[in-house]
């Protein structure tokens, strides 16, 4: 996690200095992948620490650090956009201030026993193999290459694979539908010979000051209703807010009141993720399950503002190129009924 933290400070900070549009696609691609390891770590070792009938709440309260993060950068955008053309070069220079954080994680969060005392078990296993020894099924399963073992065991191969198409609905859909929110914000206001840049601002702030809510109530309602129903009602929500924003609200100061519904309900139910996902695996294979179901989806998912921006500029606007996306929320819905409610249990071990 520190080392995953230092890479994407320092690949956002190099991001100010690209040249062309490769060096920064290159720059913004390292990014995305050192935070895919850093939110997998950080969200075992939450789950792993805190106690089993709190566990919604910590993972909640961890995921609102990623749209306290969102909510900073609009605000900082705000006072940084006048700078003039090379504005979004601060931006990106302000990425370093993460690696600060490093030197505070190493003093003060401890590694998980649970994984530790797994962790052991796996060298001892590994030597075994090593001196020829015959293996128990449990030593074998230790002993696999951890993605290989996600595909071993049917059960965890199913849940990988509804947890996969879940990740897909809700990371497909929050690319496609959030990061056209600001620019259909601004274009509204230019009609009404507004700032659209500032609008643009006040649309990304309302969106992920409603985020930060939604991450955090996710966990209370989790660990008071549990997993399924809240994840399913999160989705349900997500989807009405869509024709909120985008069909039926025109007023500004509405909108930016839709906007925040938006963004407690298709930002906040990322918590999901993080709170019923570690839920579902075996410490062996924790991190690398939860990484695999989280992470995959996002090499499909960065198409969604490429075929939003398509369906707006070939379909009518915004407006349909936004409910369009949101019908992927049926896949999600679809598959969530066939995961276990894992509310107030111990991790498997």
């Amino acid at each position: 996690m520190l080392l995953a933290i230092l890479a994407y400070s320092i690949m956002t900070g190099l991001s100010a200095f690209a040249w062309d549009w490769w060096s920064f696609a290159i720059l913004r691609f390292l990014v995305g992948v050192c935070i895919g390891s850093e939110w997998v770590t950080g969200t075992s070792i939450v789950a792993e620490l805190w106690p089993d009938k709190n566990r919604g709440k910590g993972v909640g309260l961890m995921q609102t650090g990623f749209g306290v993060g969102f909510f900073l950068a609009s605000v900082a955008w705000y006072f940084i956009f006048p700078v003039g053309p090379d504005a979004w070069r601060v931006m990106f220079l302000l990425g370093v201030v993460p690696a600060l954080l490093t030197l505070w994680i190493r003093r003060s969060i401890p590694e998980s026993d649970k994984w530790e005392r797994v962790n052991e078990q796996r060298k001892a296993a590994n030597e075994r193999e090593r001196n020829g020894a015959a293996l128990t099924a449990q030593e074998k399963s230790l002993a696999r290459f951890t993605v290989a073992d996600l595909f071993a065991e049917p059960l965890i191969r199913r849940r990988v694979m509804l947890g996969f198409l879940m990740s897909l609905a809700t990371t497909f859909a929050f690319w496609g539908i959030s990061a056209w929110l600001p620019p259909y914000v601004a274009a509204l206001a230019a009609k009404s010979n507004l700032s659209p840049q500032l609008y643009a601002s006040y649309a990304a702030m309302a969106n992920n000051g409603g985020a930060i809510l939604g991450y955090a109530a996710f966990g209370f309602f989790a660990d008071a209703y549990g997993r399924k129903p809240v994840t399913i009602a999160y989705v349900l929500l997500a989807f009405l807010s869509v024709p909120i924003v985008f069909l039926w609200t025109h007023d500004l100061t509405f909108i930016l009141i839709a906007a925040a519904f938006s963004g407690a309900f298709v930002s906040g139910q990322y918590t999901w993720m993080a709170c019923w996902l570690p839920e579902l695996f075996p410490t062996r294979v924790r991190a690398t399950a939860t990484a695999f179901v989280f992470n995959t989806p996002r090499l499909i998912a960065w198409t969604g503002p490429l075929i939003s921006g398509w369906l707006i500029a070939n379909f009518g606007g915004f407006s349909t190129a936004a409910v369009a996306i949101a019908c992927v929320y049926f896949i999600s819905l679809a598959a969530a009924p066939f995961l276990p409610e894992t509310r107030g249990k111990p991790l498997p071990e």
